[in-house]
């Protein structure tokens, strides 16, 4: 079995290698306790076996094990600038089996880092077993839940920030990705706008219907949306056109008995 307590102890352990003073580690020590919550919960209203709503929450724990070895050694969180911190995470895990550090038995070690190397890509890899498949859905659902809570309730602070993305116009070619419900791809060069619709287009990237409906009780999309004044006319007039978009796409993801 998992022992969550355990693991966590050694998480923390390994974090404190790190710089923890610094606002950017910080929040990603606590973000990866918040997805790991998400990931319980998410495992919880699947009806997943007890051993599997603890390795849900060990994956959750794992899943960003990387971010604090990237950001100490580029400065940066950008995996485009940086490195895959996915793949890095699965390359820390696996070097000297640091992995049973945080569990004894080598029966999860598959679903695990398949889970990690998978949850910041753009679509989950083709051909995963089904209980690995699974628990990739599950912690990608939950990484982008709590990046839709930090979006809402620490990024967007300073005067600066929010000057910027109410003075930018959308991007039509991001425009046409939201109209056709798609998850839209990261940018070169995208504007500070650019990067909130990017998130907002999370919501086509869930796979799991509590997600869907943690983002309605949340009311995630329109408190972001109604964080900014846009001075822009047209600015205005697509924003609310994501906004309608995304809210009845979450809507008919909770009505829809397929997923």
């Amino acid at each position: 079995m998992i022992d969550i307590k355990k693991a966590s102890q050694e998480f923390d352990k390994y974090v404190r290698n790190y710089d923890l003073t610094l606002e950017t580690l910080k929040m990603k020590y606590h973000h990866t306790y918040r997805v790991m919550k998400i990931s319980e919960d998410i495992a919880k209203s699947l009806n997943l076996s007890e051993e599997d709503i603890q390795l849900a929450k060990l994956i959750g724990l794992l899943h960003d094990i990387a971010r604090f070895e990237q950001y100490t050694r580029f400065k940066t969180l950008a995996d485009s600038i940086s490195i895959d911190h996915g793949d890095l995470g699965v390359e820390i895990l696996t070097t000297n089996n640091y992995i049973r550090k945080f569990v004894q038995d080598d029966k999860y070690d598959n679903i695990i880092l398949k889970a990690i190397e998978n949850h910041n890509k753009y679509k989950i890899e083709d051909g995963l077993p089904k209980r690995e498949l699974l628990f990739a859905k599950i912690i990608k659902d939950a990484d982008k839940l709590d990046i839709f809570f930090e979006t809402l309730n620490y990024f967007y602070k300073t005067e600066s920030s929010i000057k910027e993305i109410e003075e930018g116009q959308v991007n039509a070619e991001i425009m046409e990705e939201i109209n056709q419900k798609i998850l839209v791809k990261r940018k070169p060069n995208a504007t500070a706008i650019d990067k909130l619709i990017i998130n907002l287009a999370f919501v086509f990237d869930y796979y799991i219907k509590y997600s869907f409906e943690i983002m309605k009780r949340e009311d995630y999309v329109n408190k972001i949306i109604d964080k900014f004044e846009f001075k822009n006319q047209e600015t205005k007039e697509k924003m609310e056109e994501i906004r309608t978009i995304l809210n009845q796409f979450i809507e008919e993801k909770i009505e829809d008995d397929k997923i």
